[in-house]
């Protein structure tokens, strides 16, 4: 793939990532501030077409699209970085595993593994980062709410895993859909 040709896929697949961030929606009735969104799927295609390489690079360019055009303010500030990392992982466990044998096997498993370091980076991430600063820039102290170890455990835990579920499921569909144009397109 000529380097034009990769920089055009890169741009073309970060500009749809960032137009999927726009359709999020609330996966838990009792954590409707925890929202998922599609945007992951141009990465994993970009793994396919590309490389891992290429993929985290549709995630910067995704995550600046994402703060120059869309920014909701301390929300964006906050949540971004921590979804940069947690799917920074899921790709990049993803293609480690994935990306040397492409079979519905080791797409499952590339999935699971995904899920659990996207969950565990979520829960590190929240615990450290999120909770102490929505509680100071947003006046949002979930420890007086709900208690730290009750949100981490009821809400963080399985919205993650349920994500990385959806996730790995929604990116077989497109797959096995593309799959005859993705092949032209692989390295």
């Amino acid at each position: 793939m000529t380097n034009t040709r990769r920089l055009s896929t890169i741009a073309l697949l970060s500009a749809i990532s960032f137009l999927l961030m726009l359709f999020d929606f609330p996966l838990l009735p009792m954590a409707s501030f925890l929202k998922i969104d599609f945007s992951i799927l141009p990465m994993l295609i970009g793994l396919v077409v590309l490389d891992t390489k290429g993929a985290m690079s549709i995630l910067l360019l995704r995550s600046v699209l994402k703060i120059v055009l869309n920014n909701q303010g301390v929300n964006t500030y906050i949540g971004l970085p921590m979804n940069m990392v947690a799917l920074g992982i899921f790709v990049l466990v993803f293609g480690i595993i994935w990306k040397k044998k492409q079979t519905n096997q080791r797409l499952l498993i590339a999935g699971l593994l995904g899920s659990i370091g996207l969950t565990v980076a979520m829960l590190a991430l929240n615990y450290v980062y999120a909770i102490p600063l929505y509680a100071r820039f947003a006046n949002f102290d979930i420890a007086s709410i709900l208690g730290v170890a009750n949100y981490m455990l009821a809400v963080v835990l399985p919205f993650n895993l349920i994500e990385g579920a959806i996730f790995t499921i929604a990116f077989w569909l497109v797959y096995l859909l593309l799959q005859p144009v993705l092949k032209r397109y692989e390295q």
